[in-house]
């Protein structure tokens, strides 16, 4: 009944219009230029010392390796619980409270600082694997892409807003309170991330539930897991579509969490001034570009096919990381930053919507399914992130770190092209 809901889909857009400040302002713009300048270039953590960027990019490597072995279970056992929501508002609570929570970011005080940035990312990154879920569930096959294109724009619009708001609040704040304001930013956007995910609780439904033998909780998370494993294996196009987005998505996510990173310390900007403003512009950029962006990749895959589309966005992206690989000028690195944002929602809603229509039809444990996609994302990010990381700690530069990327991507490239149009073996599930 809730398949076509307008009320229903346009509800579930607005936790892309919520949550999607968490990248933008924590992930992507002013937590970064914060703790970069903030935090001095070697730290202590645990006794072990560590370049700064490489601390945030191994931290991030370790929580979603967590996320791998957690979400899984979690998401069998929402769906044989019937209420994937419920799990949906419990991270995205503690992962906007800890946002909150991180306004009191303090350097000397760095493991449990570090420790709150761990919490707000595991609750952004485990609400999502329950609101991809309900995808299949509130939409026919054929609005997928534009549904799921449509959410990724909503996000982008809204952060974008958030994003003008805190940098106003920042750079109209006297000089010895910026700190401050910079602050209360983090605590704007768990505020923002919780207000605004009410109007999606308020309307999405409690998601379909799967009837299971009775089982303790633990089991039936562990039997719903095993058998959409056993499904996945026996197809051929599902199978081969997670071992592509699993290689890419290496590139991608890491690409997305440590841009700003390079682009404070590998690029020319001059005075440090030049540096904030000009990665705030980069940033902005990336947003605004990436609005028009999946919509136009929605309507390619419309065109030409899933499959097409996603062979071409993963073509621009060895292009572009190759590029980057020789820019060091600030003009350079905008003309980067724009193509970044062309393809960046493009292949993010556009994987989305391509495995929610690869889910046999009919099926109602979604969030299982999904976690298979999560769980690919998650690993790739621990094995992106900790090469990255690793090769900046070892080299001293996070330019020879891009090299890794390039490979991810190609590899991926390679693996899409292994992907059949059709299903071979399986077009039922249960």
């Amino acid at each position: 009944m809730n398949i076509g809901n307008k009320k229903i889909q346009k509800a579930w857009t607005f936790y892309d219009w919520a949550n999607s400040v968490y990248p933008l302002v924590i992930s992507s713009a002013i937590f970064p230029i914060f703790y970069e300048g903030y935090v001095d270039e070697k730290v202590i953590f645990f006794g072990f010392e560590f370049i700064n960027t490489a601390l945030i990019t191994l931290l991030s490597s370790c929580y979603f390796l967590l996320l791998v072995f957690i979400l899984p279970i979690l998401s069998g056992i929402a769906d044989s619980s019937g209420n994937k929501r419920a799990f949906m508002q419990f991270f995205c609570y503690l992962g906007s409270f800890s946002c909150v929570l991180l306004s009191f970011f303090d350097k000397n005080h760095l493991e449990i600082s570090m420790l709150l940035f761990v919490i707000t990312g595991i609750g952004f990154w485990s609400s999502l694997v329950f609101y991809n879920a309900f995808l299949p569930e509130i939409a026919h096959k054929k609005d997928h892409d534009s549904l799921s294109a449509r959410g990724f724009s909503m996000g982008y619009f809204g952060s974008v807003i958030l994003l003008l708001i805190c940098l106003f609040l920042i750079f109209t704040a006297p000089e010895d309170q910026r700190s401050f304001y910079t602050r209360m930013c983090f605590a704007l956007t768990g505020f923002w991330w919780f207000g605004f995910s009410q109007i999606t609780f308020k309307s999405l439904p409690k998601g379909n539930k799967i009837k299971i033998n009775e089982k303790s909780t633990y089991q039936k998370g562990i039997l719903e897991l095993n058998n959409v494993r056993k499904y996945i294996i026996k197809t051929k196009r599902l199978k081969r579509f997670i071992y592509s987005f699993f290689v890419y998505s290496m590139a991608v996510q890491t690409i997305m969490l440590v841009a700003v990173y390079f682009g404070t310390k590998e690029i020319n900007w001059g005075e440090e001034n030049n540096s904030k403003l000009g990665l705030i512009i980069s940033i902005l950029l990336i947003q605004l570009i990436a609005i028009p962006g999946s919509l136009l990749l929605a309507r390619i895959s419309k065109l030409k096919g899933n499959l097409f589309a996603l062979k071409l966005v993963v073509f621009i992206w060895i292009i572009l990381c190759l590029t980057a690989f020789v820019v060091y000028e600030p003009i350079h690195f905008y003309f980067v930053c724009g193509f970044v944002g062309l393809v960046m929602g493009g292949i993010q809603s556009l994987s989305r919507s391509t495995f929610s229509k690869y889910i046999p039809t009919g099926t109602k444990d979604t969030s299982s399914f999904f976690s298979f996609y999560d769980i690919s994302e998650k690993l790739g990010i621990v094995i992106g992130m900790f090469s990255y990381g690793f090769i900046e700690q070892i080299t001293g530069s996070m330019r020879n770190s891009i090299v890794a990327l390039v490979v991810f991507f190609i590899i991926g490239l390679i693996l899409l092209f292994q992907v059949p149009k059709e299903e071979i073996i399986l077009e039922s599930y249960g």
